[in-house]
């Protein structure tokens, strides 16, 4: 008899994570090993139990890992510090939009699936990624090649999702570590380039696509 599929979770609520986990482990082939809350214990959860598969939720708060360091910010860069360890990952959540996908495979994932997706395609995504395939919820893809690439430089992207915490100019500047001249510059080919008025306008337009 083979081993089973060692199966971590790692979602910041606790209802729909606990709900996941028991549906999991009503498949034969399924071992559920662990479930985190926060970005510092999933990957202190991956190198203790070295599961094959990590499901991982998008927006999950950093926390604190066992050495004492902070998290990462998100399930994106959870993602990208474990690109090459050998652990499999689906990149969950709530908010299906067409940049959080360009966004999850750019990270180094395997997979992007909703959280409202059927379990047993969710079953079907985990055996996929598993045996080496990726697994793509198909509405999102189709979506994705509708709304095309983030049209935003690296910088014009940290600078608008720095714009989106709020605050004046001097602020922006100061969290993304620019001259304020600078910031105006990035946000003004923001503005051009997602061909709306104004910087609030951007931050929604980036928002609702994925981009930020």
């Amino acid at each position: 008899m083979s081993a089973p599929l060692r199966v971590l979770l790692a979602d910041d609520q606790a209802l729909l994570r606990s709900g996941l986990a028991a549906l999991l482990r009503l498949e034969k082939d399924f071992e559920v090993v662990g479930e985190a809350a926060t970005c510092a214990e999933a990957l202190d959860l991956v190198e203790r139990e070295r599961p094959d598969v990590l499901l991982l939720d998008v927006q999950m708060p950093a926390g604190m890992r066992g050495g004492g360091q902070s998290g990462p910010a998100d399930g994106l860069e959870v993602a990208e510090a474990l690109r090459g360890s050998g652990v499999r990952i689906i990149v969950l959540t709530t908010f299906g939009r067409a940049g959080y996908l360009r966004r999850t495979l750019a990270a180094g994932a395997d997979g992007f699936m909703v959280k409202d997706a059927p379990v047993d395609r969710l079953v079907d995504a985990i055996r996929r990624v598993h045996r080496g395939l990726r697994a793509v919820d198909p509405e999102l893809a189709a979506q994705s090649l509708a709304v095309g690439p983030n049209p935003l430089t690296a910088k014009e992207t940290e600078v608008l999702r720095a714009a989106a915490r709020g605050g004046t100019t001097a602020d922006i500047a100061a969290r993304v570590f620019l001259s304020e001249g600078t910031v105006r510059n990035h946000l003004s080919a923001v503005i051009g380039k997602l061909c709306v008025a104004n910087r609030a306008e951007a931050v929604r337009t980036a928002t609702e696509h994925g981009w930020i």
